[in-house]
């Protein structure tokens, strides 16, 4: 063999190796480099399915991979063969692909110094089933995530969790057209936006929830700290909205917003998080995040909750979402004053958890979700 055959599935292996190559080796986020990959290669669009499970996969499954192949390595491979034998066992050991197909295939893309080491731990990998030392490794998660949620939801739902977040995501869309996850719609809702209130929606973009509130009739403020996030909220606002002037842009820091205190019927901070309540959709987040790094954002959220909460009027509602289920970002955070907790169930398919509500995927089919909602007192 002398290189990639001109099999089409072989051509998005080579496309799939390629944007795996720059994630593993050069810190590259999947999906920043994986549509650009995909726009340029010409692919049919069977075969850009293809190469977005096989990146997506072989990522989020990077832990999992490695221990399927260490079994059959004595001397650590170099980082490229590294890449190229996870995209293998990928395929052999997480995939429908035939064996013998995902080994010859696999190893057309491999140099020719390193093809019969590949085709011979690929063909041991098939051959040999795994016995997995942990779960952890076998659902392919840092043991500190495991462990954490383990902790604070319960072994069983934490780990019936994180496997559901190992399942690609399936598209919702909206009947205006916008897709958007059902929990982010459940989010939208809870607010319970009616037409003719003033409401602010901190940290907007892309603007799914903007458009949910604006929909009811509702007119919001829409804030965003990044000018080109804030640009897309507008855009989305114009192409699926029927009156965009219901929603104003601000392009501002949500910990300082330059609007009216105590002005807004109804203020919606959905704040940045760890995102791990959003795993099945970021398939390298779970490698990105640390315990030290959700310190400095529960810091972060408590300022924007902060924020936020000296924008309701009297009797008005606060919400607070974020699309993670860790404890310290969402239910640990102080009731901001002159606020009471609005117990009321915002539905079936929320579980109550502490003074707030959450999503649990494997439960819902949906991202992982937690939520507060705080009513101000009327003084």
């Amino acid at each position: 063999m002398s290189g990639p055959s001109s099999n089409p599935a072989s051509s998005a292996r080579a496309v799939a190796l390629s944007v795996l190559q720059r994630i593993e080796h050069s810190g590259a986020y999947v999906h920043l480099v994986l549509p650009g990959a995909l726009e340029t290669s010409r692919l049919s669009e069977m075969d850009r399915r293809l190469v977005t499970e096989l990146v997506a996969g072989t990522t989020r499954m990077r832990r999992a991979l490695d221990a399927l192949i260490d079994r059959f390595v004595v001397d650590p491979p170099d980082a490229t063969t590294r890449t190229l034998l996870r995209l293998g066992a990928y395929q052999i050991a997480m995939t429908r692909i035939p064996a013998h197909a995902a080994v010859h295939e696999t190893v057309s893309l491999a140099p020719r110094r390193v093809r019969g080491f590949v085709n011979a731990v690929l063909r041991r990998i098939a051959a040999e089933p795994m016995r997995w030392p942990d779960r952890a490794t076998e659902l392919s998660y840092p043991d500190w995530i495991v462990e954490r949620l383990s902790d604070e939801l319960g072994e069983a739902d934490a780990l019936a969790t994180l496997e559901a977040m190992n399942t690609a995501p399936s598209a919702t869309v909206r009947s205006d057209g916008y897709v958007q996850d059902l929990a982010s719609q459940m989010v939208a809702g809870s607010v319970e936006a009616r037409s003719g209130e003033l409401i602010a929606d901190l940290c907007a973009a892309p603007g799914g929830k903007t458009t949910a509130l604006a929909r009811t009739g509702a007119h919001v403020v829409a804030v965003e700290l990044h000018r080109s996030r804030a640009g897309l909220v507008s855009a989305n606002a114009d192409r699926v909205l029927e009156d965009p002037s219901r929603v104003v842009v601000v392009n501002a820091d949500a910990r300082t917003p330059p609007l009216r205190r105590r002005a807004f019927d109804a203020v919606l901070v959905d704040a940045p998080c760890s995102g791990l309540g959003v795993l099945r959709r970021r398939a390298d987040a779970r490698w990105r995040m640390t315990p030290d790094a959700i310190v400095g954002l529960v810091e972060l959220q408590g300022s924007m909750l902060t924020a936020a909460a000296d924008l309701v009027r009297p009797g008005g509602r606060l919400i607070y979402s974020v699309c993670t289920l860790i404890a310290a970002e969402s239910i640990e955070h102080p009731i901001p004053e002159g606020f009471e907790v609005d117990a009321e169930s915002p539905g079936e398919s929320w579980r109550s958890r502490g003074p707030g509500w959450m999503l649990l995927p494997h439960l819902t089919g949906t991202d992982g979700m937690t939520m507060l909602r705080y009513r101000r007192r009327d003084r």
